[in-house]
């Protein structure tokens, strides 16, 4: 079962509020994403923390609505 970009991205949003997240479909199959998801949240964090923060977001769906997503993490600072 595919998930669709919006539903994405509100579950990251929904899970980190301050996040600036853009989300790309990399075959048009609406199974695989990649994720750049942007927070102050991320801040002193270690890159696996700051991942670990966005998998909790999509509660359970990594693997079962959702088959594959690329997550890249930064802070406002990062940019």
């Amino acid at each position: 079962m595919a998930m669709d970009i919006s539903t994405l991205k509100a579950l990251i949003q929904n899970g980190i509020p301050d996040a600036v997240v853009e989300i790309e479909d990399l075959r048009g199959d609406g199974e695989h994403y990649a994720a750049h998801v942007t927070s102050p949240a991320f801040e002193g964090k270690t890159r696996v923390q700051q991942h670990k923060m966005v998998h909790e977001a999509l509660q359970g769906k990594m693997g079962t609505e959702l088959h594959a997503l690329a997550i890249q993490t930064s802070t406002p600072s990062d940019k």
